[in-house]
């Protein structure tokens, strides 16, 4: 009887803490990204042609990021974001404008970790994509 009772209690606090449990999905609308896909693959391959590469600099709790140089004179407009894989409360995103290659983003202070920058941006009506890990 006391071993059946101990195991009911350990079945009880295992459910416990599954329904207690956070669960975080990459984005609500998976589905309809998923379609999309297709035009991620082609903006990776735009951005793979250039001549060189998206830079970024973390500094005192901002990341400066530099676009290729073909971006020099061009207006790009796009979104930034730092994607926290186990927290999406922890995710930075930032839309901008930008006509001479330099984007700034200020990091929040309690931003610690690994996070994923994803830098997205169309010019001249072509998209681009851009990814990297990165550790705050």
């Amino acid at each position: 009887m006391i071993v059946y009772l101990i195991f009911v209690a350990g079945i009880a606090v295992m459910v416990y803490k599954s329904t207690t449990q956070k669960i975080d999905l990459v984005t609500t609308d998976y589905y309809a990204k998923e379609l999309k896909y297709q035009d991620r693959i082609d903006a990776v391959k735009r951005t793979g042609a250039l001549t060189s590469k998206v830079t970024y600099e973390v500094k005192d709790q901002t990341i400066t990021l530099l676009l290729p140089a073909e971006f020099e004179s061009k207006e790009a407009s796009g979104t930034v974001m730092l994607y926290y894989p186990a927290d999406n409360s922890k995710d930075v995103n930032k839309d901008f404008t930008t006509g001479n290659r330099s984007i700034t983003i200020k990091i929040p202070a309690t931003a610690s970790g690994s996070y994923q920058l994803q830098l997205n941006w169309v010019a001249d009506g072509h998209a681009y994509y851009f990814e990297e890990n990165l550790f705050l």
